[in-house]
């Protein structure tokens, strides 16, 4: 059970950390970016973009969904299916509302915002409103289902075995 405990804690501090990450994109990075001109958005976001693929980040993204299906089959063999099954929907939700919009929508969308080539303000307007919109409805999930990760992992802990 410290294998899973130690899993289960990890879990938690890097779903935490890539929640702060999608909830501060939704309430001020995007709405910030969106304020100002978009051909000051448009270089703002791709450096973002590029800057944010470092290890901190790539390990909460990939290790959270890891971390917590780890501690969901470690307590299930250990026979703690409650606190098994929370852990197990927590990495199988962050793994569909996390992962898979990242890897489908918001990737592309950002591949597409650094292949464009905007000259002037209205071509920069013109990219940034077929950006912005989509990329920050989809954040909008990713930040919600992350929530409900930490929220399960917490009660997945709440509920571990004495």
């Amino acid at each position: 059970m410290v294998a899973a405990f130690v899993c289960a804690v990890v879990a938690l501090v890097l779903a935490g950390a890539v929640t702060g990450v999608f909830f501060a994109f939704s309430v001020s990075v995007l709405p910030g970016l969106d304020a100002i001109p978009a051909a000051q958005a448009v270089p703002a976001m791709r450096s973002m973009n590029r800057k944010i693929l470092v290890p901190p980040f790539l390990i909460s993204f990939t290790g959270t969904p890891i971390a917590a299906g780890l501690a969901g089959i470690l307590l299930l063999v250990a026979g703690a299916l409650a606190p098994g099954v929370l852990f197990l929907a927590a990495a199988i939700i962050y793994a569909a509302g996390a992962v898979a919009p990242t890897a489908t929508v918001n990737v592309p969308l950002n591949n597409s915002l650094d292949a464009a080539a905007p000259s002037g303000e209205d071509d920069a307007a013109r990219v940034w409103a077929a950006f912005s919109p989509r990329w920050t409805r989809w954040n909008h999930l990713r930040t919600a289902a992350s929530l409900i990760v930490v929220l399960l992992i917490g009660l997945g802990l709440y509920t571990w075995p004495a």
